[in-house]
């Protein structure tokens, strides 16, 4: 009976996300360059593993091979590399879809040495994403080491590709990432959507392993204003006619309304869902209290140092937590209010627009996969790694707005450093008008020591001394000033003078007037 109550518990999450949810698949150009019969701009679905080149762009030629082409093989046992050879282009490996997972495709793409492998859809359908598999398959190790970026395209582009390969006709493909996420000023916005529950393999794993990786970046981007991050948590609603099963019961707080999977898919032992529902709730209020005060970055310290104090799998309990909470000096007593009375039938206000946040808006579908990243409101795609993360935000920042981290050397290539990019240089002086950013670069002129140079940045710059403008301004400001000021005091002077002469002649005036008003009659006694 519980395992039949089960089924029907998990059977109605799949159809509450499949009915009600609304997935969209992130897409980024792909541009044929030649051959010119099918020479055109196309789209393409970027795989969720992988390192998707945000920001960048890749141009390659296409190989398409001539055995093991669903890539489900190890390629070195049909002697085929397709590492570039010195001044060629980079391959771009062409295969079908079936037989075994995108990953494992991707996997033995990279061993022979292809940069990115393009997998063409085995019939005529909207792209969808390609995923890493199922649980009880995702432990194998090679998931975290594919580094190569992967992309599904339609039946009929891959077709045509093969057909066009078949007539001996070399076909170059640019794979571009730049617009794929928003880049509209200098903050991004950026979430999380995780889960406390340890216990789910090696996505579980994953998880916090980026967490304590990508904590210091991230701390350091949040309180220096680059960007602005929300941590989330997904949860669903038990249907009511199992509200009072044990099942419900042992996987949901607040009388079914927010519920979470049991971790060992096991009632009868190890924690329950409703625990992880709980510690979502706990950590969601910890970022809540933490904001409110001005440090939402301890979010990151409270995961990490929650996972090595009290994993739940080990040791967890409301005192361990609460201890970790102390120790970071978070009001406790806010925390705690904020989770408030998980056995009452009432709605929690966080968890509610926990839920309500989990609908896509916009460009955002909704968000069904644990973990899932959203940067400027784009779902990102590819492996949950601190580099391949950085260089996806880095992507989400207006050109020349990026913060000195985007532009270090183990994230983007400096493109100044190569024929200058291009721009204008002066090299008796060794001035240029090359700046570098996380996209590539720009063509500016610049101002050195108070010299302003004029131009269009790629052929000329003129100089003009800032400073010397400035000065001559403010000369001109104050001599301006100082004849205004003077003719202002002279004005003041004269009025003032005018009016102590008038009293002065009324005071002189009034000493005399009493002898004309005396009475004509009067006599004055002898002396």
């Amino acid at each position: 009976m519980r395992e039949k109550f089960g089924f029907l518990i998990c059977a109605w999450i799949l159809l509450w996300v499949n009915c009600f949810g609304r997935y969209v698949v992130e897409k980024n150009s792909l541009k044929v360059t030649s051959p010119e019969s099918i020479k055109g701009v196309y789209e393409c679905a970027i795989g969720n593993f992988g390192v998707p080149q945000y920001g960048g762009t890749l141009v390659g030629t296409v190989v398409y091979p001539k055995a093991n082409q669903r890539a489900c093989e190890v390629f070195d046992g049909f002697d085929i590399s397709f590492k570039s050879k010195s001044g060629g282009l980079p391959t771009l490996l062409l295969v079908d879809r079936g037989d075994c997972f995108f990953t494992f495709k991707a996997w033995n793409a990279q061993k022979a040495g292809a940069a990115a492998i393009l997998i063409v859809d085995s019939k005529d359908e909207p792209l969808i994403t390609m995923d890493t598999p199922e649980e009880e398959n995702a432990r194998a190790e090679y998931l975290q080491n594919i580094a190569i970026p992967s992309a599904l395209i339609s039946k009929s582009l891959g077709d045509s590709i093969k057909k066009a390969l078949t007539s001996r006709e070399i076909v170059s493909i640019n794979l571009d990432w730049r617009e794929s996420l928003p880049h509209p000023d200098e903050r991004v916005e950026y979430e999380f959507w995780t889960n406390s529950n340890d216990e789910c393999g090696l996505k579980c794993d994953s998880q916090i392993e980026f967490v304590k990786n990508f904590k210091g970046a991230a701390q350091i981007l949040e309180q220096k204003g680059y960007t602005q991050f929300t941590p989330h948590y997904i949860t669903w609603y038990c249907p009511e006619a199992f509200i009072l099963s044990k099942q419900c019961k042992s996987q949901c707080i607040n009388h079914g309304r927010y519920c979470a999977s049991d971790p060992e898919q096991d009632f009868s032992k190890g924690y329950d869902g409703k625990d992880v529902v709980v510690q979502n709730l706990r950590q969601a209020c910890l970022f809540k209290v933490a904001n409110e005060s001005g440090k939402p970055w301890l979010w990151w310290d409270y995961v990490t140092d929650f996972a090595i104090r009290c994993p739940m799998k080990e040791k967890y309990t409301k005192d361990c937590a609460d201890k970790v909470i102390r120790s970071l000096g978070v009001n406790l007593t806010k925390i705690d209010k904020c989770i408030g009375d998980t056995e009452a039938d009432v709605d929690n206000p966080v968890l509610k627009a926990e839920q309500d946040a989990q609908i896509g808006k916009g460009s955002r579908g909704d968000v069904t996969i644990l973990p899932t990243l959203v940067i400027n409101n784009r779902q990102y795609r590819g492996k949950l790694d601190k580099g391949a993360v950085l260089k996806a935000i880095c992507a989400g920042f207006q050109e020349t707005t990026e913060p000195a981290i985007c532009l270090s050397e183990d994230i983007e290539t400096n493109e100044c450093l190569e024929n200058n990019g291009g721009c204008w240089l002066d090299q008796t002086a060794n001035i240029t008008a090359c700046k570098d950013t996380f996209r590539g670069r720009v063509c500016e002129c610049p101002i050195v020591n108070g010299m302003k140079f004029s131009g269009d940045g790629y052929t000329h710059c003129e100089g003009k001394d800032v400073k010397t403008e400035v000065s001559w301004g403010s000369f001109w400001v104050i001599i301006i000033g100082l004849v205004a000021a003077g003719a202002a005091g002279y004005a003041i002077y004269k009025y003032r003078i005018r009016r102590y002469m008038d009293s002065e002649i009324r005071a002189i005036m009034a000493q005399y007037m009493p002898l004309d008003n005396q009475p004509n009659n009067v006599h004055h006694p002898d002396i």
